[in-house]
C-alpha cells in the first residue's frame, strides 16, 4: 500500500479528481426511466468573476444535486451566464474609450462586435472558477442568454405576448439611469436614505404684491413646473382659488390646481406640480391635462426647454439655482432633511424620473396566477417567511418596462414603416411580407423599413431560463423539456425574488401551463464578521480563489455552510474556513489511523469493539434520519452540523478510540472490516458537502474498480435505530468523563492503572459498556460494591456513586485542600439561591420555568456539598 502523506494536501487531489469526473462524464444527464432531479443555476453576469454571494449559492445548489444523485435520481445542474445589457454595454464602452474608441462613432453592428468579441475573452471565466469548487455542473448544456436558441425564445415570446394584447408602447414616467442612458424597472431601483436640503421658495401671485411659500427638495426642476397644488380643505389657500401664481427665474404663469394628493404637513402645505420629472406629479398632470416640460436630457444635462443653465449637469444647476433665487429675492430658508432617493442599481447613479416612449408587459393578468401557486404552498419557499414579502409585491406591481435603450441584447422585434405604422415580426423580411399585405404598400422597399433601436431587459431573456435551456419556448414537445420540467430546487437570493423568482413562475404558467420549480431556497447575504455587506469599495470581501488556496475548497464550502440556515445573513470569517480545512484533516487523520492498522485473523474480537461497533450503527443511523430530516425541511447547515459531529465526535473521538488496538498490537479482521465499512458510509453522507477529500478517502478505503466513484455510489439509507444502547452509551460517556476528569485531577499518568468501584442500586447493574469502560479509563478492576467505599475518590451520575481508590502517591493533604475549596464555592452558591428562593416577591412574579430553574440549582448544590461532605469524611 502506498503511504498516505502525513498531512492532507487539496491541491494534490482537487484538479485530480475533477478532471476524472469530467473524463468520466459523471455530471452529465440524458432523460431516461429514473427519477429526474433537476436544478438550473441563476445564471451570473457573462462578465463576472466569482464573489462570495457565488460561492454560497453554488456550494448549496452543489449539496443539493450530489445527494441527489447519490440517492439514485438522474441528476442535472443546468449551467450558463446572462448577457447583462447594462453591465455589459458599460464594461464594453469603457474598454472601447481605453482604445481611444467612442461608441457614437460605431455603427451598431461595429460595436456588436467589439462586444461579442469581450464575451468571447472574458465571459464564462465565472464558470470555470466554479469548477475549482466542485460544482458538478452538466458543462455540456452550458447555456448563455445570446446564444441563438436563447434569443429567438425571447423574440418568440415578445411577438406571442405582443399578439395576446399583453405588449404595448406607450409615453409613461419611467426611471431613467442618466449614466447608462437606458430605462430601468422599478425592480433595478435602490432607494437609500441621504441627507438632502429643503429648500422653502416663493411663487408670487400673479397680479399682486403677495407670496406663496413652497417646499421642495428639488430646486433645479421648478423650470418644468407647470402648476402650483394645495388641498381643497387647507384654509390658508382658500385665496388662490382661480389664481395663478409666477415660476422664479423664468415668470411661467402657472395655474393653483386643490387636489387631495397634496399633503398638508409637509413642507408648507403647497407643493410645485412638475408633470415630466415626478411620477405624483405625472399623474396630476394627466388628471388636470398640465403641460409637461421636460427640462433634461437624457444624460442628466439641462436642455433648451429648461430656458436657464442649458447644457448644465442637474447637480450643478441645484447649486447655481438657489444662488440665483437668493439674489432674486425668492429664497425663504433651506433646512436640512432627510429623504430616500431612488439609484440605479447598476450604475448607482441618482434616477430621473422621465416621460419616454417605451415598451411595458401588462402584469395584472400574469401575477394573481403566479400568486395563488406560492401562497398556496404548490411551490415551497425555503423559508416561509419570504411569502409575505412576495405577496406585497405581486399585490402591488406595476407594468414592466420591457425596453432598454441600449445595443447588447435581445433587439426588440418591431418593424417601423414609412405610413407611420409598424409590424410586430421574427425578422426584416417576414416584417416586409407582413406590410406589403396588410397595408397594400406595393412600392415599398426594404431599406424603408427600420428596426425599434432598442433592445429587451436582461430579465426578459432569465425569466424563461427553466424553459429556454431545454428549448421548450421552440420545440415544446422536445423529450429534455418533458422530462426536467419543472425543475425541482431554485436556489437564489431574496433581492431577486421579484427580478426573477416572481417573473420566471409566471413565465412558467404562461408557456408551460405549470410552476418552473417546486421549491425555492433563499440564500441570506454574506456580510463580514462584523456585520457589513461585503463589497469591493469597503475592501471587506475575500477573493474566494485566493480562499480555496489556502484552505482547500473543500475547507471553504464547510466554511460557508456552517453558519447559512435560510434566509439568514452570514458572518463570514475566514477562521470558518479553518475550521473546514480542520475538519479535512481530522478526517485525514482517522484515514492514516485506520490504515496503519495491522490484522491478525487470529485474534477474537473484544467486547468492547463488539458493543462499539453497535453503538456506532446506532449512532449512524439515528444520524441518517436526522439527516433526511434536516434535508426535507432545507436546512442544509443543520445536515452538515450533524454530519460534522457525528465524523469528529462520535466516529473519531470516541468509536476510533474504543476499537483501536493498543499501541503496536495487530487488530481482529471482524473490527477492522466494520471500521471500513462505517468508514465508507460517513464518506458517503459528508460527500455533498466535501467532494474532493471524500473521493480521495473512498478511493485509498477498499480496493476499487476505475469506474467506481464516491459520486455516483449509493447514498447510505437508514435502518432501524437501537435507542436503547444509545441511551446506554451516553451513560457510560459519563462515567468515562468522570474517571478521566478524577485521573486529570490528581495528576496521575495516563500508563497507570486505575480501579473503578460501583455500588450497586436497588435494579440489576447494566454491564453493556463496562468493557468500553475499563479499555479508555484503563482500568485493572471495575466492580460492583454493596457499600460505599472508604478513603475513594468519588462522583455521583444521576443515582449510582462512583469510587475511584486513592493509590498511596496521591496527596491526601492538598486533596482536602482542593475539596474544602470546591465545599466553600458550593455553599455559597447555595446560599445565593436560598437567599433567591426566600424572596416571596421573586417566587410570586418570575415566569414558572425561572422559578423551577433555581429550585433545580438548589437540589444540584445540595447534592454536591453531601458528596464532596462524604470525600472529605474518607479523608480525614
Amino acid at each position: 500500500m502506498t503511504e498516505l502523506a502525513s498531512k492532507y494536501n487539496p491541491q494534490n487531489t482537487e484538479d485530480k479528481w475533477y478532471k476524472h469526473w469530467m473524463e468520466k462524464g459523471y455530471f452529465h444527464s440524458e432523460p431516461d426511466e429514473r427519477e429526474p432531479y433537476c436544478v438550473v443555476i441563476p445564471p451570473p453576469n457573462v462578465t463576472g468573476v466569482l464573489h462570495m454571494g457565488h460561492m454560497l449559492n453554488n456550494t448549496l445548489q452543489d449539496v443539493l444535486v450530489r445527494r441527489a444523485r447519490m440517492q439514485g435520481k438522474n441528476a442535472c445542474w443546468v449551467p450558463g451566464t446572462d448577457h447583462a445589457s447594462i453591465a455589459t454595454e458599460a464594461k464594453v464602452v469603457a474598454k472601447l474609450k481605453e482604445d481611444g474608441i467612442d461608441k457614437a462613432n460605431l455603427t451598431r453592428d461595429e460595436f456588436l462586435q467589439h462586444a461579442w468579441e469581450w464575451k468571447e475573452k472574458h465571459g464564462g471565466i465565472i464558470l470555470e472558477q466554479l469548477k475549482k469548487l466542485g460544482a458538478s455542473c452538466d458543462w455540456d448544456r452550458t447555456a448563455f442568454t445570446m446564444d441563438e436558441a436563447l434569443y429567438e425564445s425571447v423574440i418568440d415570446v415578445f411577438i406571442d405576448l405582443y399578439n395576446k394584447g399583453l405588449i404595448y408602447r406607450g409615453v409613461r414616467m419611467v426611471n431613467w439611469d442618466p449614466e447608462a442612458l437606458t430605462a430601468l424597472s422599478d425592480e433595478e431601483v435602490i432607494h437609500k436614505e441621504v441627507q438632502s436640503k429643503l429648500y422653502y421658495l416663493k411663487y408670487q401671485i400673479e397680479g399682486t404684491e403677495e407670496y406663496v411659500i413652497i417646499a421642495t427638495t428639488r430646486p433645479e426642476t421648478i423650470l418644468g413646473d407647470t402648476a402650483l397644488c394645495v388641498h381643497p380643505e387647507d384654509e390658508r389657500f382658500q385665496h388662490l382659488k382661480g389664481k395663478n401664481v409666477i415660476v422664479p427665474l423664468i415668470n411661467r404663469s402657472i395655474p393653483v390646481i386643490f387636489d387631495e394628493y397634496v399633503d398638508r404637513e409637509f413642507g408648507t402645505g403647497a407643493l410645485k406640480i412638475t408633470p415630466a420629472h415626478d411620477i405624483n406629479d405625472y399623474n396630476l398632470g394627466l388628471k388636470y391635462k398640465l403641460d409637461s416640460i421636460d427640462i433634461f436630457n437624457d444624460n442628466g444635462t439641462l436642455n433648451e426647454k429648461a430656458q436657464l443653465y442649458i447644457g448644465k449637469d442637474r447637480f450643478d444647476v441645484r447649486k447655481e439655482i438657489v444662488v440665483d433665487l437668493e439674489k432674486a429675492g425668492n429664497l425663504e430658508k433651506v433646512e436640512d432633511y432627510v429623504n430616500k432617493v431612488g439609484f440605479s442599481e447598476r450604475t448607482d447613479a441618482v434616477i430621473e424620473p422621465k416621460l419616454s416612449l417605451q415598451w411595458f408587459l401588462k402584469m395584472s393578468e400574469m401575477t394573481k396566477p403566479a400568486l395563488d401557486v406560492v401562497m398556496d404552498d404548490t411551490i415551497r419557499f425555503h423559508p416561509k417567511k419570504f411569502k409575505n414579502t412576495y405577496r406585497h409585491w405581486m399585490e402591488n406591481v406595476r407594468d414592466w418596462c420591457i425596453s432598454r435603450q441600449l445595443w447588447w441584447g435581445q433587439r426588440i422585434p418591431v418593424y417601423y414603416l414609412p405610413n407611420k405604422e409598424m409590424i410586430v415580426a421574427k425578422s426584416k423580411e417576414e416584417a416586409f411580407k407582413s406590410a406589403q399585405e396588410k397595408y397594400e404598400l406595393p412600392d415599398l422597399k426594404m431599406e424603408e423599413i427600420k428596426q425599434d433601436e432598442d433592445v429587451l431587459d436582461t430579465w426578459f431573456s432569465s425569466w424563461l431560463w427553466p424553459i429556454s435551456v431545454f428549448d421548450g419556448i421552440r420545440n415544446p414537445d422536445n423529450a429534455d423539456l418533458k422530462y426536467y420540467y419543472p425543475t425541482n430546487d431554485l436556489v437564489t437570493a431574496p433581492e431577486i425574488l421579484f427580478f426573477w423568482v416572481a417573473r420566471m413562475i409566471m413565465a412558467g404558467l404562461e408557456y408551460e401551463k405549470d410552476i418552473p420549480f417546486k421549491n425555492v431556497y433563499l440564500t441570506g447575504i454574506v456580510r463580514d464578521k462584523i456585520g457589513r455587506k461585503m463589497s469591493k469599495s469597503l475592501g471587506n470581501s475575500p477573493d474566494p480563489i485566493k480562499l480555496m488556496e489556502d484552505f482547500g475548497a473543500d475547507g471553504v464550502r464547510v466554511g460557508m455552510l456552517l453558519t447559512s440556515p435560510a434566509g439568514n445573513d452570514l458572518p463570514f470569517d475566514e477562521a470558518l474556513c479553518e475550521q473546514g480545512r480542520n475538519f479535512s484533516n481530522k478526517i485525514w487523520n482517522a484515514l492514516r489511523l485506520v490504515k496503519g492498522w495491522k490484522v491478525d485473523k487470529s485474534i477474537e474480537q473484544p467486547d468492547s469493539s463488539k458493543v462499539a461497533i453497535e453503538w456506532f450503527d446506532a449512532k449512524l443511523n439515528d444520524t441518517i434520519k436526522q439527516l433526511n430530516d434536516h434535508f426535507s425541511k432545507y436546512r442544509i447547515s443543520d445536515a452538515l452540523m450533524s454530519t460534522y459531529k457525528l465524523i469528529w465526535d462520535d466516529f473519531c473521538s470516541w468509536y476510533l478510540e474504543m476499537v483501536k488496538p493498543a499501541y503496536q498490537k495487530p487488530i481482529d479482521e471482524a473490527t477492522l472490516e466494520s471500521t471500513i465499512d462505517f468508514f465508507e458510509k460517513i464518506m458517503k453522507i459528508v460527500h455533498p458537502f466535501i467532494p474532493f477529500i471524500t473521493e480521495e478517502i473512498y478511493q485509498v478505503l477498499k480496493d476499487r474498480d476505475t469506474e467506481d466513484s464516491i459520486m455516483i455510489s449509493q447514498m447510505p439509507e437508514a435502518a432501524r435505530v437501537n435507542r436503547k444502547i444509545l441511551e446506554q452509551f451516553e451513560f457510560a460517556k459519563e462515567v468515562i468523563i468522570a474517571t478521566r476528569s478524577v485521573r486529570a485531577s490528581k495528576n496521575i499518568p495516563n500508563k497507570e492503572t486505575l480501579e473503578l468501584l460501583i455500588k450497586k442500586n436497588n435494579e440489576d447493574p447494566d454491564l453493556t459498556f463496562d468493557s468500553t469502560i475499563s479499555k479508555l479509563c484503563n482500568l485493572s478492576k471495575l466492580d460492583y460494591v454493596e457499600k460505599k467505599v472508604d478513603g475513594a475518590n468519588s462522583f455521583l451520575i444521576k443515582s449510582t456513586e462512583f469510587y475511584v481508590p486513592l493509590s498511596d502517591s496521591i496527596d491526601v493533604e492538598a486533596e482536602i485542600k482542593k475539596l474544602e475549596e470546591e465545599l466553600k464555592y458550593a455553599q455559597g452558591f447555595l446560599n445565593s439561591v436560598a437567599k433567591k428562593l426566600s424572596n416571596e416577591r421573586f417566587v410570586s412574579n418570575a415566569p414558572e420555568k425561572v422559578v423551577a430553574m433555581e429550585r433545580k440549582k438548589q437540589a444540584d448544590a445540595e447534592a454536591k456539598i453531601e458528596v464532596i461532605e462524604k470525600q472529605l469524611k474518607t479523608l480525614k
